[in-house]
């Protein structure tokens, strides 16, 4: 081992390879990215195909480690829910294998099931029964024994410890999300799938979620999220999975999927129109838009000489002269689109 994932290893981990919860989240975030965790979820040649003959999940292969916060992301019918109903033993699958923090789900399906907390889309919750009462009774669904310390501990943290005593059909709709939270924790799993967390919520809701993740992240959970929004992957995960016709297309970290994939864009206002781009110009990939006020460059951020200088001597020489310009970066909704639109797309370095 390299002396800077050992480093890595023995500061981001307890003895029995938990994460360190006192390490800033930044820290956390490296060491998983140095691939210095462990596994908690590996999942190994994993398909599914039903009666009908549909295949809902072709020969899917993943590692996610402890610690993380994985974000998957896929279009309506890509197998995103096919493949967390097989991991929580909903559906058994066709082919292939799933261990979590070890354990076989179908081998040793109870002690598998006790490390996997669930939180759906669908609020489910029994509408007249108290808050503590329902996350207690969700406790007791798995083996554990009674702790109202435990109970206590979960709703204070969600800030639900208010409204212990309240029935659920008289909470906002934001509120019973974080009992649907409070159930999914309450038996204490290693790894809490969020599906689309913040599903018809507000704005203000949605960030305090993301505090929420954040969190339990730093409290040893290791945390899968499945979102149509972008921007709640792009805030959180430290690694982007993206799924498509039953197919697992691409994982990256983050960072590093926007770094290879990523384009950017620099826009010219110019001082005046053009009708058409200069002869000069036309080894370059420009676009003019605004009937011509302004002239768009895009270029490759993995390319080591990105031609910026080149093109801004060559406009002096052809006298086409600006009085602003910007930059965009590609956002992970652009990756996103490019990757569920052309599949097969190889991912170079």
């Amino acid at each position: 081992m390299a002396p800077r994932l050992r480093q890595a290893t023995a500061a981001g981990r307890s003895p029995s390879g938990a994460v360190n919860s006192n390490l800033p989240l930044a820290s956390v975030t490296q060491i998983i990215m140095l691939g210095a965790m462990p596994a908690i979820l590996s999942i190994s040649n994993l398909s599914k195909t039903y009666a009908t003959g549909f295949t809902a999940l072709k020969s899917v292969d993943l590692e996610i480690s402890k610690g993380e916060i994985f974000a998957l992301l896929g279009p309506n019918g890509a197998g995103k829910t096919t493949l967390i109903s097989i991991i929580c033993g909903l559906t058994y699958p066709t082919t292939g294998t799933v261990t979590v923090d070890g354990f076989d789900i179908a081998r040793d399906y109870r002690a598998a099931r006790k490390q996997i907390g669930l939180v759906p889309q669908e609020l489910k919750a029994d509408a007249f029964e108290t808050v503590r009462a329902t996350v207690n009774l969700s406790r007791g669904l798995f083996g554990k024994p009674r702790d109202d310390a435990r109970v206590e501990k979960v709703l204070r943290d969600l800030s639900l410890w208010d409204k212990r005593d309240s029935k659920i059909v008289t909470l906002s709709g934001g509120m019973k999300r974080r009992v649907m939270i409070a159930k999914a924790l309450a038996h204490d799993p290693a790894v809490l799938f969020l599906d689309e967390p913040t599903a018809g919520v507000d704005v203000e809701l949605r960030r305090d979620m993301w505090a929420l993740v954040r969190q339990l992240r730093e409290q040893g959970v290791t945390i899968i999220l499945t979102t149509h929004y972008i921007e709640e992957a792009e805030e959180m995960a430290d690694r982007v999975g993206v799924i498509n016709r039953g197919e697992l297309v691409l994982v990256e970290g983050k960072a590093e999927l926007m770094r290879k994939l990523g384009k950017k864009q620099l826009t010219l206002q110019l001082q005046t129109p053009l009708n058409a781009l200069p002869e000069s110009l036309a080894a370059f990939p420009l676009e003019l838009i605004k009937s011509g006020a302004e002239l768009v460059y895009t270029y490759d951020v993995k390319q080591e000489h990105v031609g910026i200088a080149d093109l801004i001597r060559r406009l002096g020489e052809a006298g086409v002269e600006f009085k602003d310009l910007q930059t965009h970066q590609s956002s992970l909704e652009d990756i996103f689109i490019n990757l569920v639109n052309e599949p097969a797309q190889e991912i170079s370095a």
